[in-house]
């Protein structure tokens, strides 16, 4: 069987000398003595066999108790292309961080240790990297295309967890947890600074982040299936996830989260207007960006506005005022999440600002309008306690829109 050096810059076809993308592949394990070996073996002989970009392999023990590292470093004496470190440090998102930081490859990818996810959408994954297209790229389990056999219990905490991300952030992916990502080393580096977790929530703050500065994320549909003896407590893991949420929001809202232009250089500079490939192309105009993004928010904010004035009038024949502006504003805010979505794709709006303030938005909303609602005089009337409703959810909607200046009129990152 002939394997590719680890790391060799292949030449092209037809003679013509190129430089290949390197990628390091990150194992990241916690006592895993028994699963170990059969994880590296299946991988190297894979990607000897399949794989068209020159790669390595990097098992990191990060404070395993049992045999794990002297297995390890059997595999490194057994396979040339497999590489191996040890930190006392436990979790997989610190796991990463050393391993990702410290890589020579142009790209950095991680699987779990028990191949629960196709080893067929590996390259899928890297070549939207290696091309130029995207900055991340992951295996999602939630797209269409996708195959799984998991519990029902992991299916529905799964679905919630993104569902929660989707609504709560705005976010793009689907699927935030799957252990198969990978990364362009050059820009991954300084949003690891940013990402606090060192843990399984690790993958969401970096996917969070990344989106909030404007990277592209690429989805691969996979094939999945759950391994019985997986280290992961579902529970456990899924309450930690809900106070790093509440962090990273934070963080997001205060402006911590955001690169400042000397650390993202000219490496992000997705939010340009593409180009055209033909030399000769008549191409339309740029978007009139400010302009797109007014028509954006009065489309979504007269969508919204109408909405909540129906919701709140048919719920009002049966909550009182304060259970009635509840369910009002969440309906109105997963419909208004699916409207930022769709503008995203159809009128050119901005993804990022909306999401980072959408749950102390929310908050305030239903403070203010419940607020306004409960001190009208009581001989008011049903029309004209709706009336104030819906005025100041109105008047909430334009002064959040005056607020939110990053995203009418964005500041773009320098490219030079």
């Amino acid at each position: 069987m002939h394997t590719r050096s680890a790391m060799d810059r292949s030449p092209a076809v037809l003679g013509e000398p190129v430089t290949l993308a390197t990628v390091d592949i990150v194992i990241p394990v916690l006592n895993e003595q028994k699963a170990l070996p059969g994880c590296i073996r299946t991988l190297n002989a894979f990607l000897g066999d399949s794989f068209p970009l020159p790669w390595r392999i990097t098992i990191v023990d990060n404070g395993s108790i049992d045999g794990t590292w002297r297995v390890a470093r059997g595999l490194t004496r057994e396979f040339p292309q497999v590489h191996a470190r040890k930190l006392e440090t436990r979790g997989r998102g610190a796991a990463l961080k050393a391993a990702w930081r410290d890589s020579p490859a142009d790209i950095v990818a991680y699987m779990d240790v028990d191949l629960s996810t196709g080893l067929g959408a590996l390259f899928p994954m890297v070549a939207a990297l290696a091309s130029g297209h995207s900055e991340v790229a992951i295996g999602t389990r939630l797209a269409r295309g996708a195959r799984t056999r998991r519990s029902l219990r992991r299916e529905l905490v799964s679905r919630g967890y993104n569902a929660l991300l989707r609504y709560g952030f705005g976010v793009g992916f689907s699927d935030a947890q799957c252990g198969f990502k990978a990364a362009r080393t050059d820009v991954i580096r300084p949003l690891m600074d940013r990402v606090e977790d060192d843990g399984w929530f690790f993958d969401t703050e970096l996917l969070l982040l990344a989106e909030h500065n404007g990277l592209r994320v690429h989805e691969v549909p996979v094939d999945w299936v759950e391994d019985l003896d997986s280290r992961v407590r579902v529970i456990r893991t899924a309450v930690e996830d809900l106070r790093g949420l509440a962090r990273v929001a934070r963080s997001m809202s205060a402006g911590r989260a955001a690169l400042k232009a000397d650390e993202a250089g000219s490496k992000v500079t997705n939010e340009a207007e593409p180009m055209p490939t033909h030399p000769d192309a008549v191409v339309a105009r740029p978007r009139a960006v400010t302009l797109t993004r007014l028509a954006s928010f009065a489309l979504i904010g007269g969508f919204s506005t109408l909405l909540y004035a129906l919701l709140y009038l048919s719920l009002r024949e049966h909550w009182p005022p304060a259970a009635a502006n509840l369910a009002a504003l969440l309906l109105t805010g997963f419909a208004g999440a699916e409207a930022r979505r769709w503008t995203v794709n159809v009128l050119g709006g901005h993804r990022t600002a909306p999401r980072v303030r959408t749950a102390p938005a929310f908050l305030a909303d239903y403070a203010v309008t419940t607020m306004a609602v409960l001190g009208l005089p009581s001989p008011g009337g049903r029309l004209f306690e709706a009336t104030t409703a819906v005025g100041t959810y109105g008047l909430l909607t334009l002064l959040r829109f005056a607020a939110l200046d990053r995203w009418v009129f964005p500041r773009r990152v320098p490219t030079k």
